[in-house]
Order: C-alpha cells, then sequence, then structure tokens
C-alpha cells in the first residue's frame, strides 16, 4: 500500500510473511543492487522473503523520515535499521535501507511512474489489470495514470517461487482494506489523503505506549518487559523514555543483563535512544562493576556520548584505583571534543591525589585552569584533603587561606576536613581557633564539626568539656544525633561510670534522639566487662521493642559475656534465637561458647559445638582448639588433649605459646610433675616459650 501526493507526502508499504523458499536458500551479494528508473512496464525488483514494516512520513519543512521494524515470527529474518533521515528536494527520490540479513540492500527510487523496489527478486510495475498492492499514481497527472497501477512477474517462464509470488498476490488483492484518496473524490483534485489503516495504527501504537508507561510507572518491570517485547513484534515503536526509566529500574535491581536487553529491543525496533538512555544504562554497568560492559556501550553508542557519559566512567574508573586508564578515557573525550567540566578534573584529581600524590594533582589543576575551567570549592576540598592526609596540615591551613584570593570561599566542609586533622594530630588549640575563625567569617559549623570536636576530647578523656560542647549545639542551630552521644557514653563506660552512662542514654532518648546499634553495643559490652551481664540481657530483650534490631555484634557481646559468667545455657537459648532472626552465628560467637562450656566442664558439649562449627565451613582458630585442650586437662584427659594438638597441627592452625602451657601443666595435674618440666626446659630451649611463661608455669607446678 503506497501513497504520495504533492508537498506533504506519506508512504506506508507493508510486506508481511513475504515468504519465498528459494529467496532464502539463495546466496545475495553484499553488494547494493542499482536503482532501475521506473517508466511504464519497465522491469524492477523486490526485497527477498523478509517479513518487513516500512513507513516513511514527511512535510514540507523536513525530509521524510525511515523507520524499519522488525517483525519477529517463527519464519522472519531478522532486520533492524537505524532511524534515517533523505532528502526529498529533487525526483529521482532514492532511499536506502541497509538489512542485517542476507538481503544486502532495500532500494525505492521514485520516479514520475511511481515508486519501483529494488533487490535481486524481477517484478515489473505498468498499468495494466491490477494483481498487486494498490499504487496511486503522482496527483501532477492524475488524469494519466486514474486507474491503479499493479505488480506483475515478469519472464515467459514461471518458477515455482514466481507462482507462490503470483499466489500471495492474489491474496493480498482478496483481502487488501480499502484506502480512500481523497484528491479524487467525485473528480475533484486534492492534495490531501487519508490512509484508515496507517492512522489506526498509530492510535494502536500510542495505546500500547500508554500502557508500557503505567506498567514501569508502577514498578512492574518484568510485565512492562513483556509487553515491550510484544510491542515491537506487533510493529510498534516503543516510547524513547518509558523504556529508559525501564532500564533505570533493572539497573537498580542489578540486573544489568535485562537491561541491555531492552537497550537492544528498542535500537531493533527503530526507535533511537538518546543520550540518557545510554547513560543510565552505563551508570547501572559502573555501579554493578561492569566497567568493560560500560566502555562497550560507550564505544557502540548511536548517539554522541556528553560529559555526563564520561564522568560516569571516569568515576568509577578512579574509584577502582585505574588512574592510567582512566586518562586514556580522557583523551579518548577530547578527541571526540566532548570537552570535560569542572566535575571532570575533580574526580580526575581526585584520584590523582590517592594514587600519585597532591603534587601530581596539583599540576592538573593548572591544566584546568588554563583550559579555562574554573575550579569550584569541592575542587579545593579535595586538594586540601589529599594535603592533610600527606601529613602537611600547616600547608593545608595556607591553602584555606588563600582560597579566597583564587575567587572561591572556602565552606564548612573545607573547614571540617582541616578541623579533622588538627584533632587527630592533637592540636586541640589550633582547632578552637579554627572555630573561631569560622565563626567570625559567618561560615556556621555544622552537626559534624561539633561531633570532630566531642570525638576528640573523648579520646582525650577530657569528658566534661566534651560535654560542654554538646551543650552549645542548639545554640548554633545544631541538633545532636547519636554520633554526637555516643563517644560520651562510650568514654563514660571506658571508666566504668556505668550510672553516667546510662543517665546520658536517658538524656538523649529524652531529647528525642535515639540511640543506633553502636550505642546499645557499646553500653552491652560494659556492662558485660562489669559483670553486669543480667543488666545487658535485659537491654538485649528490649531493643527489638525499641526499633532497634540486634546484630550479630549485638549477640556475640552478649554470649560472650555469659559464658564468662558461667550461664552457658543461657547462651546457647541465644545462639538459637539468633539462629531464628538469619543471623549466622562465626567463629566469636562458638568460641565464647567453647570456652564457656570447657571452663564449665561440660567438655563433651564443647567438642560437640566445635565440630558444628567446622561443618558450617568456619575454620576454628588456635583459641578454638586452646579451649578444649585446656577443658581436656582439667577433666584429667590429657593424652585426648595431645591428639587434639595432633589433629590441630594436621588442620594447619598454628599452635601458640598458650597451647603449650595448657598441655604441660595439663601433663603436671596428672602427677607427671618431672617430665612436665622437662618437657617445659626443651620447649623453652627452641624458642618454642618464652623464658617468662616457662618461669610463671614452673610456679604454678
Amino acid at each position: 500500500m503506497v501513497i504520495f501526493r504533492d508537498g506533504f507526502m506519506s508512504i506506508i508499504w507493508l510486506w508481511d510473511r513475504f515468504l519465498l523458499g528459494k529467496f532464502h536458500s539463495r546466496k545475495i551479494g553484499t553488494g547494493m543492487a542499482q536503482p532501475i528508473p521506473l517508466a511504464a512496464g519497465r522491469v524492477g525488483s523486490v526485497p527477498p522473503s523478509l517479513p518487513l514494516r516500512l513507513m516513511i512520513l514527511s512535510t514540507d519543512a523536513r525530509p521524510p523520515t525511515l523507520r524499519c521494524f522488525r517483525r519477529l515470527s517463527s519464519h522472519s529474518t531478522a532486520i533492524s535499521a537505524s532511524l534515517c533521515n533523505f532528502n526529498f528536494s529533487s525526483p529521482p527520490f532514492r532511499l536506502s535501507l541497509k538489512l542485517r540479513s542476507r538481503a544486502a540492500a532495500l532500494l525505492l527510487t521514485k520516479g514520475p511512474e511511481g515508486i519501483v523496489m529494488n533487490s535481486q527478486t524481477q517484478l515489473s510495475v505498468g498499468s495494466t489489470a491490477p494483481i498487486g498492492p494498490t499504487l496511486f499514481p503522482p496527483p501532477s497527472s492524475p488524469a494519466k495514470n486514474s486507474a491503479r497501477s499493479s505488480l506483475s512477474l515478469s519472464g515467459e517462464k514461471q518458477s515455482p517461487a514466481t507462482a507462490r509470488v503470483l499466489a500471495l498476490h492474489r491474496l493480498i488483492k482478496k483481502t487488501e482494506k480499502r484506502v480512500v484518496p481523497c484528491g479524487y473524490i467525485n473528480g475533484k483534485s486534492s492534495n490531501s489523503f487519508i490512509a484508515a489503516d496507517s492512522l489506526h495504527s498509530l492510535e494502536e501504537s500510542e495505546e500500547s505506549n500508554n500502557q508500557l508507561r503505567r506498567l514501569v510507572r508502577n514498578g512492574e518491570l518484568d510485565p512492562a518487559f513483556r509487553f515491550l517485547e510484544t510491542m515491537v513484534y506487533r510493529g510498534d515503536i516503543p516510547d524513547v523514555i518509558a523504556c529508559t526509566s525501564l532500564i533505570r529500574g533493572f539497573c537498580k535491581l542489578g540486573k544489568t543483563r535485562k537491561a541491555t536487553r531492552v537497550m537492544e529491543i528498542l535500537e531493533g525496533s527503530g526507535a533511537v535512544p538518546d543520550v540518557i538512555t545510554y547513560n543510565v544504562l552505563i551508570s547501572g554497568y559502573c555501579k554493578s562493576g561492569e566497567i568493560d560492559n560500560a566502555l562497550g556501550v560507550l564505544e557502540q553508542m548511536s548517539v554522541t556520548p556528553d560529559v555526563v557519559t564520561y564522568n560516569t566512567i571516569l568515576r568509577t574508573l578512579c574509584d577502582s584505583g585505574k588512574l592510567k586508564q582512566a586518562m586514556q578515557v580522557l583523551d579518548m573525550q577530547l578527541k571526540k571534543e566532548c570537552y570535560p567540566d569542572v566535575i571532570t578534573y575533580t574526580i580526575l584529581i581526585e584520584a590523582t591525589c590517592k594514587e600519585c600524590g597532591v603534587e601530581q594533582a596539583m599540576k592538573l589543576l593548572d591544566e584546568m585552569r588554563s583550559k579555562g575551567c574554573k575550579p569550584d570549592v569541592v575542587t579545593y576540598n579535595v586538594l586540601i584533603n589529599g594535603i592533610c592526609k600527606e601529613g602537611r596540615l600547616d600547608e593545608a591551613i595556607d591553602f584555606l587561606n588563600s582560597m579566597p584570593s583564587y575567587g572561591c570561599q572556602p565552606n564548612v566542609i573545607t573547614h571540617n576536613i582541616v578541623l579533622r586533622s588538627m584533632c587527630s594530630t592533637g592540636r586541640w588549640m589550633d582547632a578552637e581557633k579554627l572555630l573561631s575563625d569560622m565563626l567570625r567569617k559567618g561560615c556556621s559549623p555544622s552537626v559534624v564539626t561539633f561531633n570532630i570536636l566531642i570525638n576528640f576530647l573523648c579520646r582525650k578523656g577530657l569528658l566534661g568539656r566534651a560535654i560542654d560542647v554538646l551543650e552549645k549545639m542548639p545554640r548554633h542551630g545544631c541538633i545532636p544525633n547519636s554520633l554526637s552521644y555516643n563517644p560520651l557514653i562510650h568514654g563514660f563506660c571506658k571508666e566504668k561510670r556505668m550510672e553516667r552512662a546510662i543517665e546520658y542514654l536517658d538524656i538523649m532518648v529524652s531529647r528525642g534522639c535515639y540511640p543506633d546499634i553502636v550505642t546499645y553495643n557499646t553500653l552491652l559490652t560494659a556492662l558485660c566487662k562489669d559483670g553486669k551481664v543480667e543488666v545487658a540481657v535485659e537491654i538485649l530483650n528490649q531493643l527489638s521493642m525499641k526499633g532497634c534490631s540486634p546484630v550479630l555484634i549485638t549477640y556475640n557481646t552478649v554470649i560472650d559475656g555469659l559464658s564468662k559468667s558461667g550461664r552457658t545455657d543461657r547462651a546457647i537459648e541465644l545462639l538459637s534465637e539468633m539462629r531464628r532472626k538469619g543471623l549466622r552465628p562465626d567463629i566469636i560467637t562458638y568460641s565464647s561458647l567453647v570456652g564457656g562450656l570447657s571452663r564449665e566442664g561440660k567438655v563433651d558439649e564443647a567438642i560437640k559445638f566445635f565440630h558444628e562449627l567446622e561443618g558450617l565451613g568456619v575454620k576454628p582458630n588456635a583459641i578454638t582448639y586452646n579451649s578444649i585442650m585446656l577443658g581436656l586437662c582439667k577433666a584429667r584427659r590429657t593424652h585426648r588433649a595431645i591428639d587434639f594438638l595432633a589433629y590441630m597441627v594436621s588442620r594447619k592452625c598454628k599452635p601458640t605459646e598458650i597451647t603449650y602451657t595448657i598441655l604441660i601443666e595439663g601433663i603436671a595435674y596428672e602427677g607427671l610433675a618431672e617430665e612436665a618440666l622437662e618437657l617445659l626446659n626443651e620447649l623453652c630451649s627452641r624458642g618454642v616459650v618464652k623464658k617468662s611463661s616457662a618461669e610463671q608455669v614452673a610456679v604454678k607446678m
């Protein structure tokens, strides 16, 4: 079905399920068939057997657009083409569409008599009896070709393939839909034509895209993917924005392979992905650590990459420590005349500081300025951080003070970088002065600023001054968070002032700041060390009700406390509880239990847990072996302890000094003091046991 008219031209050509077995088996060259100018009765060609829908739409203002849709069926040969523009400024008009199949090309040439379709299968066009699809003549000569043109096969002798073509054309003639040429209604000429089929098809395509958008918007990614496949099967063009959102959704879930498939479907449908679509896919690859795939997409992009594309890849390469490869990507970016921006240079400067040092990064800063790219505060913050990490604090302070001369005012992050470095090096007076300078310059401190100071003071044991800083925070518009209170609680616990620690826990909650798991772990550790295991268990039981789920270290802390206080039965109950909550015990959990059971004389039960640990694929450490051997020696089963030592060595776990002293004490405990002392001297002479340790063991014996 083909429609032409003056000025605005619309071409809709449907060639679907045109199946000729001999065409598939025929070897078609890679060269393009030559177009033949068409006059009445001249011979032309049609493409080989390819299920295809081709639409060409144009206006006076812009050249026509060619779209090729892949039709998927059990017979189809996959074809794909990019969106192309063609100039219809003067006849003959020629279109060329390269096919990814055994067909080399499809050429459409419009001459004064109509259209010719070129390939290697010969057809003729004339004004004889109609046997093929409707072909309207040009409106410039309506009287000359008022009857429908037709297609007839040329050649005297019909081959089986030719007969099948004729049969197919007769079937098309019987079933083809009516196309009304409005320009010839009632014998009057007009420049308007209506193709009812095409309008209906466009409406259906828009409805399909609306459905695709709804599915993506509702987060139904897999149904959206299946619907997209169905759309393309029908020949609809999917909406690029909807497909971009679908790719983003799959990338967020880590399903980069499915995101890639969406891109392939989008490209194969005839739609043209924009740079945002490619950027989303590249970002997904980078976040999944698939940098090679990201680089592959960059090389194959059908549109020009922008600076965001390159920045995404450069960030991933630099974070992975691949600065050399990042610089190669930068060279590629410059060759394509995509000029780096301030973000590009900041990424590279930060990576250069880490891998090559600040001096090299400064050269990159100079290059940045020479190319007219002005550094911003983030760029300078990266450099100051690098200087501080190299221990050049005074230079960092000078750099901070000189920033205004470069046309850039330092922000609170700049001051926090220098402040943290001052505190870590113990320069408290300089830190106080920097805080005063911040306030004088009108740079308001943040919660992070005060937390740096509180953490420093608590580590130094200056809890009173830390409390003063904490109380000043609201005056500067800063509300303390859990990171403000945690150092204080830890400081009180370290000094075994548990009442004060619990007091500040209550103050913290009363001010609307809820403790996090770090707060509770600090408190539980201190309680267990102080022997207040019952209080620790009570707090552990209340954690879930307070909206703070215990983690592995939380259970390990309490289990260790219970095991050391001789309450292994309760510790085993906690082990079962943590398993029910989906937490997997580790070597620390089992070592605590095995040690507690051995101390309580429950050696056989300890050995059972030891083998359970091995069954989980966790390798016991020297502490675990030592606990078992200690329990066996206390039970006067030293011979079994020696067997355990041999097993320990066979499992490639190196015995420690404690391992040997446990066995020597065990031998002495069984009444073999002389033999134990002789063995101790031998081990001491070999350097296995230190002389000081040997003396302690000898005193015990």
